[in-house]
C-alpha cells in the first residue's frame, strides 16, 4: 500500500483505504514498542530525574518513561542522577549544580490498600534553587503509564510554557502474518489496544477533532469504503459506500464535515459530506485526479493533492469553492500534505530522482523548505497536536516502523513494533 512501492501516480494518489471488521477496543495490546532516541538538539534545558522510590511495585519504570517523553520532546538533556531521591527531599543545590542540572524532579510510586498506585512528584528548578510544586495521582494499575505520561507534560509545560503531548494517543495500522490491524495506542507507541482486525487492507484513519471518533478506509468488501468508529463503544457506520473508490477522509476543525476522496462520477475528486454521512457535494472540478485532502485549521482552507499540472503537487483551496492555488514547487512530485496546529506549516512527503521518498516541512508563509529526515522510504507525515513533533512512517532494518521527529529534525525518535510491520499513523487530539 506504500506509495513509494508504487511504479505509477495515479495508484500513490489513490494508495488511502481503510479496513473493517471490527473487533473490540477491550481486546489485549499485542505490539509492543522498542523506542531508540537520537540526535542532539540545538538547545536543550538539562533535568535530572532519577527513579522513582519503589517505582517496581507499580509494575512500569515511572521514571523512564518520564524521561523518554522529555528526550523525545528534543527540549531536554537527561541528566544522570543517582536513585534515592523523592518528592520529600530536601535537594542539594550546589550539588546538582555541579551536576550541571538546570531541573529536578523526583517521586514515589506506592501500592494502595485498595490495590491503586499513588504516584507522586516535585519539580524543582536548581538554577533559582526555587520548588516548582508537583502532583499526586491515585491510578488503577493500568492507568501507571499514563500518569507518567501526565507527569511529563507537566514538567513539559512548567519548564517551556507550552503544552506537552505525551499524554495524547496515536492511531496506526499493523501487518502481522497477513492480518491488519488498526490500533490506538499511547503517543510512544506503547498500550496499543486493537480497535479494528481484518484479513484485508486498512488505511488512512483520522482522528475527529473531539478524540471520540476515527474515520478510516476498509477493503473488508473488497473494496475502498469510509467508515466512522466511536472509540468508546467500538460502533461504527459506513459513511461513504459509493460506486467506485472512497478513500482520504478528513475532518473539518469543527467536526461537523468530512472531506474524502470519491470516484463515483469518474475521476477522483474531492467532495464534502456532513458527519453522519449526509449533504454530499463536490468540491473539484477537474479532470485530474484530487486526493489526500487536509483542512487548515482555520477551517476555511483546504489542502490536497492533485496532478493537474502533469505531476501529483499539493494544491489549495477555499472549503467555500474556488480556483486552486499551487503550494509546492520543488521537485515534480509532493503527496501527503499534513497542516501543522497553528496553520504556519505543512509537513509533506517528497521523492527525488532516485526514487527515495522523504518528508519535508514547508514555512507557509514564505515556501521555504526544510528536509525531516534521513530515510528513504517515508509515508504519512501528521504533526503532534502541539506543533512541535511529527510522526511518519518509514522503512529502516528490514521493518515498517514509525518514527517521531523535532521539526527542526535533529532529533528522532524510533519507534520499532517487536512483532508487526507499522504503518499509517496519525496522531491524536489534546484531551484524554
Amino acid at each position: 500500500m506504500s506509495a513509494k512501492k508504487l511504479n505509477s501516480p495515479l495508484p500513490a494518489l489513490t494508495r488511502r483505504s481503510l479496513l473493517g471488521a471490527a473487533a473490540a477496543l477491550s481486546l489485549p495490546a499485542l505490539a509492543q514498542f522498542r523506542v531508540e532516541i537520537s540526535g542532539v538538539g540545538a538547545t536543550q534545558l538539562p533535568i535530572a530525574l532519577p527513579d522513582f522510590r519503589d517505582e517496581a511495585r507499580s509494575g512500569q519504570p515511572v521514571a523512564a518513561i518520564i524521561r523518554a517523553d522529555l528526550e523525545r520532546s528534543g527540549q531536554f538533556r537527561i541528566i544522570d542522577a543517582p536513585a534515592g531521591l523523592s518528592e520529600n527531599s530536601n535537594p542539594a543545590w550546589s550539588e546538582w549544580r555541579g551536576k550541571q542540572a538546570d531541573a529536578l524532579a523526583a517521586g514515589s510510586a506506592a501500592k494502595l490498600a485498595d490495590g491503586r498506585v499513588d504516584i507522586r512528584y516535585k519539580l524543582w528548578d536548581v538554577v533559582k534553587g526555587q520548588d516548582l510544586g508537583g502532583e499526586a495521582h491515585a491510578v488503577a494499575p493500568d492507568d501507571v503509564r499514563l500518569a507518567a505520561h501526565r507527569i511529563a507534560d507537566t514538567i513539559y509545560q512548567k519548564l517551556t510554557g507550552e503544552r506537552g503531548v505525551f499524554a495524547t494517543r496515536m492511531a496506526y495500522v499493523t501487518k502481522a502474518g497477513g492480518r491488519y490491524s488498526l490500533r490506538i495506542a499511547d503517543a510512544d507507541g506503547e498500550g496499543g489496544q486493537v480497535a479494528l482486525g481484518s484479513p484485508e487492507p486498512i488505511i488512512s484513519p483520522a482522528w475527529s477533532p473531539d478524540g471520540k471518533e476515527l474515520a478510516y478506509v476498509s477493503f473488508e468488501t473488497r473494496k475502498a469504503v469510509v467508515w466512522v468508529q466511536d472509540l468508546s463503544t467500538g460502533r461504527r457506520r459506513s459513511i461513504a459506500d459509493f460506486r467506485g473508490s472512497n478513500s482520504a477522509p478528513a475532518w473539518s476543525p469543527d467536526g461537523q464535515t468530512l472531506a474524502l476522496t470519491l470516484s463515483r462520477e469518474g475521476g477522483s475528486q474531492l467532495f464534502l459530506m456532513n458527519r453522519n454521512g449526509s449533504g454530499l457535494r463536490r468540491l473539484t472540478q477537474s479532470s485530474a485526479i484530487d486526493t489526500e485532502p487536509a483542512f487548515a485549521p482555520d477551517g476555511k482552507t483546504i489542502y490536497f493533492v492533485s496532478d493537474r499540472g502533469g505531476s501529483p503537487q499539493v494544491y489549495r483551496m477555499p472549503v467555500s469553492g474556488g480556483t486552486p492555488e499551487r503550494v509546492t514547487f520543488s521537485g515534480n512530485y509532493n503527496i501527503s500534505p499534513a497542516i501543522s496546529p497553528d496553520g504556519r506549516s505543512m509537513a509533506y512527503v517528497t521523492r527525488n530522482g532516485g526514487g527515495v521518498f522523504r518528508v519535508c516541512v514547508m514555512d507557509l508563509a514564505s515556501g521555504n523548505v526544510q528536509q525531516i529526515s534521513d530515510t528513504s522510504e517515508d509515508e504519512s507525515p501528521s504533526f503532534a497536536p502541539n506543533g512541535r513533533l511529527l510522526v511518519y512512517a518509514t522503512r529502516a532494518g528490514g521493518r515498517d516502523v514509525l518514527m517521531t521527529s523535532t521539526l527542526d529534525g535533529r532529533i528522532k525518535a524510533k519507534l520499532i513494533s517487536t512483532l508487526a510491520d507499522v504503518r499509517e499513523p496519525t496522531w491524536g487530539p489534546f484531551g484524554r
